[in-house]
């Protein structure tokens, strides 16, 4: 074994004792995790807000600055993987499940049930899609910088380990290495755990959906939870085969399966319509991006950001040290502007038009057409993509393929989450022993299936918002220990450099590299 002994141990313990409540005591569990989640949004809402809005502004800042031309690595490092095997990987975990899941259910809902005005009009469409955006955008991007960029940035130009503790050497000194590290890290466990855990429990009823509607598996809690376990089998043996082997490949496959998925709902529906409000969609949305960062719901509509808003800020910032910790060990090379144009601009415009061509569709349906989806999201969420894609031609086949590329998400998700949970708990080992792997692979899946027990969807929120919390302090103090670290490097390397010499110098770099960058790890 390769472990940190109080971090994988502790975190075991602590997390192997909540399975065992949730299965044993799951009505008095359910019963706290609601009081849980409503005590968090009414008095804690606030924090979320303002934190994620500064995230925003720090990683925008730091892409105009000076400081966007310093390297992920040493100055003779190149990025190790093609950028479309890079952008695909990006997405797989940065999203992945929850995207498929959302992408009509919220539309629609936001369209139905807005949380100001009448529903069902042409205004509360226009709205619906900014507020879409809004929670899968920029912001869910530039949480996940703020970690991975850190991470990269301490771990390849600096040689310390692979670790969330690394990112506050300037803060705390030697003193990673002690209790203040490994409390870091346990929190960054419990965080990983349970934002996987949550798009694993989303998935598996929406996967259960689509089967259900083929006729082969009908829905229900028993059903859901063999899915899982029988998911979880097929990640378990994705992480057996590594990170070239497995993640990069099923990640290749969910993106080969998403653009399809993409393309026949582009086709086949109202095609000149999605690309008008595509373009009329983003256009709003940066023209109202400010003023939405920062509302609290401070003026009556608190529940509604309680249910969207607030879930989401805390399902971003708990997946951060497994998404941050992922992209970090897949971007050595690339310079912090490349690594903050790729991360924040790439996923997020093609998230943009995966919710426009699907959500779009569904409300287009409820404008325009004979409707029924907002009747279908309201009855059952998991079923939402189902319900738009049965009043397509084809309905089918696409039903196949739909299930296939939830089914290949939830496979990523794990194997990654697993491999990112396992490098934190072995001390930031890059490649822990497979045997540690599996047995996070199998404790994710068994996690998601106790809150679907104990709660399902509420449950899944407040899991995320309770384990979001103390890590959300914890990235406040990572941008300054970012900064500090970045204030060390020396100016001269990459201030006064013109774009000529800075060509010239990779040229030169490439050319006497003469093969791929190095493997990861160290």
């Amino acid at each position: 074994m390769k472990v940190n002994p109080y971090v994988f141990f502790v975190s075991a313990a602590v997390i192997l004792c909540f399975l065992f409540l949730g299965a044993v005591f799951t009505e008095p569990v359910n019963r706290f995790f609601g009081v849980l989640q409503e005590g968090i949004s009414l008095n804690l809402g606030w924090f979320y807000v303002l934190g994620v809005g500064i995230f925003l502004i720090f990683v925008l800042w730091l892409f105009i600055s000076p400081y966007g031309r310093i390297r992920l690595g040493k100055d003779r490092n190149r990025p190790e993987f093609s950028n479309l095997n890079w952008f695909a990987m990006l997405f797989s975990a940065g999203m992945g499940i929850g995207l498929l899941f959302y992408s009509v259910a919220e539309p629609v809902m936001h369209f139905s049930r807005p949380p100001t005005g009448e529903g069902g009009t042409e205004a509360a469409a226009k709205q619906a899609l900014i507020l879409t955006f809004f929670h899968w955008g920029l912001h869910a991007w530039a949480v996940y910088i703020v970690v991975g960029l850190s991470l990269a940035f301490f771990a390849y130009r600096y040689d310390l380990p692979l670790s969330i503790r690394s990112t506050l050497y300037p803060v705390l000194g030697e003193r990673i290495h002690g209790a203040a590290g490994n409390a870091v890290e346990i929190l960054a466990v419990f965080g990983t755990l349970f934002g996987v855990a949550t798009s694993l429990g989303l998935g598996v009823q929406q996967v259960n959906a689509g089967l259900d509607y083929l006729g082969i598996v009908s829905q229900s809690q028993t059903n859901q939870l063999l899915l899982i376990a029988g998911i979880t089998a097929a990640a378990t043996l994705s992480v057996v085969s590594g990170l070239d082997n497995g993640i990069r490949r099923l990640s290749a496959m969910n993106l080969l399966f998403g653009l399809l998925l993409l393309l026949f709902v582009l086709v086949t529906g109202p095609t000149v319509f999605l690309l008008g409000s595509l373009v009329q969609g983003m256009g709003r949305y940066l023209q109202e991006l400010l003023g939405i960062t920062f509302q609290t719901g401070a003026y009556g509509s608190i529940q509604w950001k309680k249910e969207w808003t607030l879930f989401y800020w805390g399902w971003w910032i708990s997946w951060s040290p497994f998404v941050g910790m992922f992209i970090a060990r897949i971007s050595r090379g690339r310079t912090i502007r490349q690594f903050i144009g790729g991360v924040l601009l790439v996923p997020t415009l093609l998230t943009f038009i995966w919710l426009t061509v699907f959500g779009n569709t569904a409300i287009h349906m409820e404008l325009f057409g004979s409707g029924g989806i907002a009747d279908a999201v309201s009855s059952s969420l998991p079923t939402a993509l189902f319900a738009l894609l049965e009043r397509l031609p084809l309905s089918s086949i696409s039903v196949v393929l739909a299930t296939m590329v939830v089914a290949t998400f939830f496979v990523t998700s794990s194997d990654s989450g697993s491999l990112v949970i396992d490098i934190l708990t072995s001390g930031g080992h890059a490649e822990p022993p497979v045997g540690q792997r599996v047995f996070w692979a199998l404790t994710e899946g068994a996690v998601a299936a106790v809150l679907l027990v104990a709660g399902g969807l509420t449950a899944l929120q407040t899991a995320v918002l309770t384990t979001a919390l103390p890590f959300t302090v914890i990235m406040l103090i990572i941008c300054v220990s970012l900064v500090k670290g970045l204030r060390a490097v020396p100016a001269a390397s990459y201030v006064q450099r013109s774009a000529p010499a800075e060509r010239a110098a990779e040229e030169a770099g490439g050319q006497a590299q003469g093969a791929p960058a190095p493997a990861e790890g160290g």
